[in-house]
């Protein structure tokens, strides 16, 4: 046929409401693997697919994106209709917004990258009782030989229509950036008119606070590093009712504009969070190799600077000289570099952010090149040249094992020194080296049962001075599970129950422990606490209960006085009295 042939839109189509379809249903995700020559129904409308050439990868495309075809349509009995391949153009659309009839959306969304199928589309999915004069009758099945050239993927980021996202080039991996990472990007952004607002060659900003208008961070977080991509942007995401002034070298944007911007995610600089409490961060400058990294008792050769807030630098290792080497978990090294160059790869770059708690603390510190003040937040340039890991404990023989747990005294050398946190993990560690004992002969099983005893309770003084007291609860029923008249264990659970108000349970705890030992001071002591917390605890619960007891009571005598009220107003009065 000469004329392209019209595809009638869902609201063109005069079908009976019993055959009206949903536009935006969806077939299910998972669509039949069809061999070539075989046909088969696709969804439960009669729609049915016969594969005549495989695509290419296994992606598909979805709502919204723009696709690209070749098709050949024909009635059942070989009449043909129309043919884009005679007019030698293939046809374009966007998939499932009703541009084309139903069984098209349907049909195809579940084709591949240059796959040919003939779809046999029933009538209630194509052009219903009224057809398509003159070229389609009433109540007409079809079929479509269609291939699928290619396809632009277009998404609703915001999923509300607000920014649409057409892919031009595709990026490479899988990764896309986070809120706390650096990107770097080029964008030239317009009016739908095609005048020019901004634009930039390269421009780097943390995702999180974003750059020029609220699109631009939505939109990096859903590509990949060397994507370029075609950004419809709504005024919500973009100026919105105020518009923009014209700064500088850019001009100003109407109020309720709609904008046009081109982006390219050129690279960026990954930024972890190496603490829960988000005072030691690591932006990776550079790459490494491989994805192992140092564990503890690690080995670690690295190019070292550290800075303070205003560029000066106190310290610079190994540079000159053969690379700094210290050992990971070892106190050789403030406690932030030692947890992030546990997170770094052989090769790999990165600046590392670490706050006072994880550095020097509030006391004044020399080093090599500058003082650090009391309270700085330190930077420190990393680079890892190389490093051994340590052995991790199925990697010894068990005297290995033994000797190693022994090491917790480091971790009583770091709670003497208020280093709570750091003395847990010793502990932890220690526990870890001993804890499956089944090739143990029966002398070492005595030694690392002592041995885990010790560094429980040890462990759960350090949880105690951390206010953990849960973990105080877990650690001390451990001990007791070994020796149940452990009075230590005993004496430490009491006082995580006391600060969880497990009263009862911290009473017989203590009450097990002064059998066990009468004379125990600190146990009494605690016993003695115990009490005067139950008489304050006694004590508000019945000044509680008396007020809640006592509002009741005035919020009857409100409801009694109130109904009285009432009846006396209704009551008759008798006019013969």
């Amino acid at each position: 046929m000469e004329d392209e042939f019209e595809f009638p839109t869902a609201g063109e189509m005069n079908v009976n409401n019993d055959l009206d379809m949903d536009m935006d249903a969806e077939l299910p995700e998972v669509t039949p693997v069809l061999k070539v020559g075989e046909e088969r129904e696709i969804g439960k409308s009669g729609l049915k697919k016969k594969l005549v050439k495989e695509g290419e990868g296994w992606e598909t495309p979805g709502k919204g994106d723009e696709v690209e075809v070749h098709y050949v349509g024909t009635l059942l009995d070989g009449t043909q209709f129309d043919s884009s391949r005679d007019r030698g153009t293939p046809f374009k659309f966007t998939l499932g917004q009703g541009q084309v009839i139903k069984g098209w959306d349907e049909g195809i969304k579940t084709m591949k990258k240059g796959e040919q199928a003939i779809f046999t589309i029933p009538s209630e999915l194509a052009y219903g009782k009224t057809g398509s004069s003159p070229t389609i009758p009433p109540n007409a099945t079809l079929q479509f030989d269609v291939e699928l050239i290619s396809w632009t993927s277009v998404k609703d980021i915001c999923k509300d229509g607000g920014i649409t996202k057409r892919i031009l080039k595709e990026g490479e991996q899988w990764q896309n950036p986070k809120d706390m990472d650096e990107v770097f990007v080029k964008y030239v952004a317009r009016l739908e008119d095609g005048s020019l607002i901004s634009k930039s060659d390269g421009v780097e900003f943390t995702v999180r606070d974003g750059y020029f208008c609220p699109a631009l961070s939505k939109a990096v977080k859903t590509m990949k590093k060397g994507e370029k991509v075609h950004l419809v942007v709504n005024p919500q995401y973009a100026f919105g009712e105020m518009g923009k002034l014209a700064s500088g070298v850019e001009c100003a944007v109407p109020p309720n504009a709609t904008l046009q911007i081109d982006l390219e995610l050129v690279s960026w600089k990954t930024v972890s969070e190496i603490t829960e409490d988000k005072r030691v961060l690591k932006k990776i400058i550079k790459e490494g190799e491989g994805y192992e990294c140092p564990n503890d008792g690690a080995i670690v050769q690295v190019k070292l600077t550290g800075m303070l807030d205003d560029g000066t630098v106190f310290l610079k290792k190994g540079y000159d000289e053969d690379p700094f080497e210290f050992k990971v978990d070892e106190e050789q090294v403030i406690d932030g570099l030692d947890r992030a160059v546990k997170t770094m790869k052989k090769g790999e770059i990165a600046l590392v952010t670490i706050e006072p708690n994880y550095a020097f603390g509030s006391s004044e510190s020399c080093q090599e090149l500058a003082i650090i003040p009391a309270n700085s937040t330190v930077y420190y340039e990393v680079e890892m040249v190389s490093f051994v890991k340590g052995k991790e404990s199925w990697e010894m023989y068990t005297s290995e094992k033994i000797e190693a747990a022994c090491k917790k005294e480091e971790g009583n050398a770091l709670f003497k020194a208020g280093k709570y946190e750091r003395a847990s993990r010793r502990y932890e560690k220690a526990v870890n080296f001993v804890e499956y004992d089944t090739t143990f002969s029966d002398e070492e099983k005595q030694q690392a049962k002592l041995l885990k005893l010790t560094s429980y309770l040890n462990n759960a003084a350090c949880k105690l001075k951390l206010k953990d007291y849960k973990q105080v609860e877990k650690l001390c029923t451990k001990v007791l599970e070994i020796d149940s008249r452990n009075v230590k264990a005993l004496y430490r659970r009491a006082q995580a129950y006391i600060q969880l108000v497990d009263l009862d349970l911290a009473e017989l705890d203590i009450k097990k422990a002064l059998e066990i030992d009468p004379d125990n001071r600190d146990v009494k002591s605690e016993y003695r606490m115990l009490k005067e917390k139950v008489k304050e605890y006694k004590k508000k619960e019945a000044q509680f209960y008396g007020n809640m007891f006592a509002k009741m009571n005035k919020l009857e005598q409100i409801r009694t006085a109130k109904a009285a009220k009432q009846e006396a107003v209704s009551m008759p009065i008798d006019s013969k009295a």
